[in-house]
């Protein structure tokens, strides 16, 4: 009896190790996925914060008060207050004369010429939208707010190290005296920073903006959009519940799983020699864009969209055959309605994905200069990341802190689709 005890014992004893070993393997585990959670989220915190920081100042502007007599004989000698014609006006000479009125005492031509670098070459622009908004004002003397150059713009944000040698900055000695004359008369302020976000690429620093590919990454992404959703949920319907199990549904399955492998680049090749060359489609524009994105993209919405298909229990199909639903209405009316907020998910994280690639688009020509705001999807445009991309080739120091406000947009356009991810599958999840 004794010896019965002891080997009870014995096993109840080896016993309570394995369960002691594997709790310990279980929470060792656990701290290796916290571990790994806390590591992931340092690394995009210190992304954030670092591009943040670098950008940051990129949000306000100098501007520089400039008093301007909006000359009638100049301007609108007919006097018709037409904003159209008071566009024609030579806004680009008007504006070099107030600039050297305000400095009287210079009068030589190279000083002149530095004295014109202080303000943006865009200052004729200004003042021409200034006239033509307000064509009650030709006749008088205005002072227009104007921005200042990108250098002054620096050295106003302290960037700039004023104390260095004049051969080692870009800023000269007498352009400093006349910014703190400009500044002792409270001529300089720094203002917010709306020209970033209302206009699109330029090739002087203070006037680029993001506008442009704001809009063109909107265009393109709802091009994908259209293409990719109807399709890959069609298809991944069509695979999962409909097609036979064959060699050519085999083979298929195959493909797609290869094509989400493929490098991007070879998306935009096959977009430059059938879209581009074959179907002559224009170039550099949203709807080529999208396509190109939208064959990229689609083997993973397909691949996302049969996992939730397949997650929706069998029982939900048995109980719809068995109160006489059709297989076309089992799966419209109970399998798709359950599977949708998978799909949805799916489809934004390919979304996301689609809107962080660059390599494509330069293979259709959306890495061109693009100055204007895109309107349709047949004009030229550019996207988010090929903008961050030409702002960080460029040479002007001003160009990388707009590489990293850029940044920083891209990354709160992810956030909000991720957000608009989360907000759907909320909105049409549904419990069984």
């Amino acid at each position: 009896m004794s010896d019965l005890n002891n080997i009870s014992y014995s096993g109840f004893s080896e016993g309570s190790k394995l369960l002691r070993r594997r709790s310990r393997k279980e929470k060792r585990f656990q701290l290796y996925g916290i571990v790994a959670i806390f590591v992931a989220s340092l690394f995009l915190l210190v992304l954030i914060v670092s591009m943040t920081f670098k950008g940051f100042s990129v949000f306000t502007e100098t501007r520089i008060a400039l008093d301007i007599e909006l000359k009638r004989s100049q301007i609108d000698p007919k006097e018709t207050n037409d904003p159209m014609e008071v566009g024609k006006a030579d806004f680009r000479g008007i504006s070099r004369t107030a600039i050297t009125k305000q400095f009287p005492k210079v009068k030589n031509r190279r000083d002149r010429r530095l004295l014109l670098k202080i303000y943006s070459r865009g200052v004729g622009f200004e003042v021409r939208e200034f006239a033509m908004k307000n064509p009650q004002m030709v006749g008088s003397i205005v002072r227009i707010w104007v921005q200042a150059s990108s250098d002054v713009d620096l050295l106003i944000k302290g960037n700039i190290n004023r104390n260095l040698p004049e051969s080692d900055r870009r800023i000269k000695d007498k352009q400093l005296t006349w910014i703190d004359q400009l500044n002792s008369q409270n001529q300089i302020e720094r203002r917010f920073n709306s020209t970033f976000f209302r206009l699109a690429d330029s090739r002087e620093p203070e006037q680029a903006g993001v506008l442009g590919a704001i809009i063109g990454s909107a265009l393109t992404l709802l091009v994908t959009l259209v293409l990719v959703f109807p399709i890959g949920v069609s298809s991944a319907i069509y695979l999962e519940e409909f097609a036979p199990k064959n060699r050519w549904t085999d083979l298929i399955e195959v493909n797609i799983n290869n094509l989400a492998a493929v490098p991007s680049i070879v998306f935009g090749l096959l977009g430059l020699a059938v879209l581009l060359n074959f179907f002559e489609m224009p170039r550099s524009t949203p709807i080529v864009g999208g396509v190109v994105l939208a064959l990229m993209t689609l083997p993973t919405i397909i691949i996302s969209a049969r996992s939730s298909i397949m997650a929706v229990p069998p029982s939900i199909r048995e109980a719809a055959y068995g109160i006489g639903a059709s297989p076309m209405q089992t799966v419209l009316h109970h399998v798709f309605p359950l599977a949708l907020p998978g799909m949805l998910t799916g489809t934004i994280i390919g979304m996301a994905r689609a809107l962080g690639e660059t390599a494509p688009l330069l293979m259709i020509g959306m890495v061109a200069f693009i100055a204007d705001v895109p309107k349709s999807f047949t004009d030229a445009a550019t996207v988010l990341p090929v903008q961050i991309f030409l702002w960080a080739d460029a040479p002007e120091r001003a160009f990388a802190e707009r590489t990293a406000a850029a940044t920083v947009v891209l990354l709160l356009f992810l956030i909000l689709m991720n957000l608009v991810a989360i907000m759907l599958r909320k909105k049409f999840e549904r419990r069984w």
